[in-house]
């Protein structure tokens, strides 16, 4: 059993993170250290995080600033990745810093959650190209170093609904695919054209065509969806450093999340989008499939004991390691993404761990219509092959579920559903017959 260092606390809507022990290469380090050196491109790393900060101190829904400025730092052996949210929960942004970019130390392993307080961001903010910049973040918090000053944040409270959002982030990426990558100059030129975060919000099809990166008012192939392009204006702090882009979408081509990646060097910069402007990543609802299952709880205890702080999750290694089926390994990684302990690299196409205090009752208090359907389980009637009737207080629903097909392709008379039909997940009635099918 791992012991968190100081001790990690919930209190209200608040989690304090104390600093992981991480089960590294070397064994268990009760107090890790993440890493103490230089950046190799100082510029890159300092304006990397007064981006994280613009976005966490921004409500791009009906602007309005926020004093928020906290991202949870995770050190995986060869690289380091600050993750946060805007204050509207709309928008994820994570910065990794690859090994190549860090210089006169090891990286360790651990997650922690640190403040870029207003002195820190204007230290930040003064770091030029040639400039020296040394780092260091461990258990006390974040030093940055430069020949002028130095400046100190210890680790603060992460907002708790940031754990919800983690895992409905690492879902909905999951499902995304690249759907067309530029140089540097086209990705500069459409970062330029983009509105401030104050500006009136602009929707259209991001895609490509031989004059550059355009958002068009129709769909064309490879296209992706983007509801308010003033979203990705935080990454203008980062314009000269750009060194190109891939757009990330639904494979089906129709609108959904949005996901884009902006090459730097030795850096990766991400940007997530929610379906629409005014829905926060907390709310999506993208894990409850996954969650429906009669071992998924079971299966997530001993996947999580075997993780390492892996920057790349390794399944099939993983599914070996753990005597399970593929499958089940990757509906435990979702319920470990329910609990913030797993993202998803769009890059690598993998999982990586990040490690965040155990709740057992999480995915229940978290998922609410999964609770739902557990108790109407035991009402659910198959009528036919591939047609159920589910239970309710207006009467029974019929829902159209099909195994072969998933969840995605299911169908329910209820008003949720056909208020929201796919778009916020499955309804209680689909999830009761899918777990009803699986006993």
């Amino acid at each position: 059993m791992r012991v968190f260092q100081g001790g990690s606390v919930l209190a209200q809507d608040r989690l304090a993170l104390a600093l992981a022990p991480a089960l590294t290469p070397g064994g268990l380090v009760a107090s890790p250290w993440f890493f103490s050196g230089f950046a190799v491109y100082p510029q890159v790393l300092a304006r990397g995080l007064v981006t994280l900060a613009d976005v966490t101190a921004t409500r791009y829904f009906q602007f309005r600033p926020q004093a928020l400025r906290d991202p949870v730092l995770t050190a995986q052996g060869d690289r380091l990745r600050a993750e946060c949210f805007s204050a509207c929960n709309s928008v994820y942004a994570r910065l990794d810093l690859l090994d190549a970019g860090l210089d006169g130390g090891e990286i360790g392993h651990g997650t922690t959650n640190v403040d870029l307080g207003s002195e820190l961001r204007a230290a930040l903010s003064r770091v030029g190209r040639e400039q020296l910049l040394h780092l260091a973040v461990g258990r006390e918090g974040l030093t940055i170093s430069r020949l002028e000053e130095t400046v100190a944040e210890r680790p603060v409270q992460m907002p708790d609904r940031w754990v919800r959002a983690l895992g409905n982030a690492a879902e909905l990426h999951h499902g995304l695919a690249p759907a067309f990558r530029v140089g540097a100059a086209p990705a500069r030129a459409f970062i330029a054209t983009l509105p401030a975060a104050t500006g009136q919000a602009r929707s259209g099809w991001l895609t490509w065509t031989p004059t550059g990166v355009e958002l068009a008012a129709r769909r064309t192939a490879g296209a992706v969806f983007v509801a308010g392009s003033h979203r990705l204006s935080a990454v203008k702090r980062l314009l000269v450093n750009v060194e190109g882009l891939t757009v990330y979408g639904p494979e089906g081509g129709d609108p959904g999340p949005a996901l884009v990646e902006f090459s730097l060097p030795v850096a990766r910069l991400w940007l997530g989008l929610t379906e629409e402007a005014w829905r926060g990543h907390s709310g999506e609802g993208a894990l409850l499939a996954s969650l429906a299952g009669p071992t998924v709880v079971e299966d997530a205890d001993l996947v999580s004991a075997l993780l390492a702080f892996e920057p790349v999750i390794d399944v099939p290694r993983l599914a070996r390691q753990a005597g399970l089926p593929e499958a089940r390994v990757a509906a435990a990684l979702a319920v470990l993404a329910a609990s913030g302990r797993v993202g998803w690299d769009a890059h690598d196409a993998a999982h990586f761990h990040r490690e965040l205090p155990d709740d057992p009752d999480r995915v229940a208090k978290d998922n609410p219509r999964l609770v739902a359907a557990q108790k109407l389980v035991d009402a659910v009637v198959r009528l036919s092959p591939g047609e159920w009737a589910a239970p309710s207080g207006e009467g029974d629903h019929h829902v159209h579920y099909d195994p072969a097909e998933g969840l995605g392709q299911a169908r329910c008379t209820c008003a949720w559903y056909l208020r929201h039909l796919a778009g916020r997940g499955p309804c209680k009635h689909m999830l009761a017959v899918r777990l009803k099918e699986r006993t």
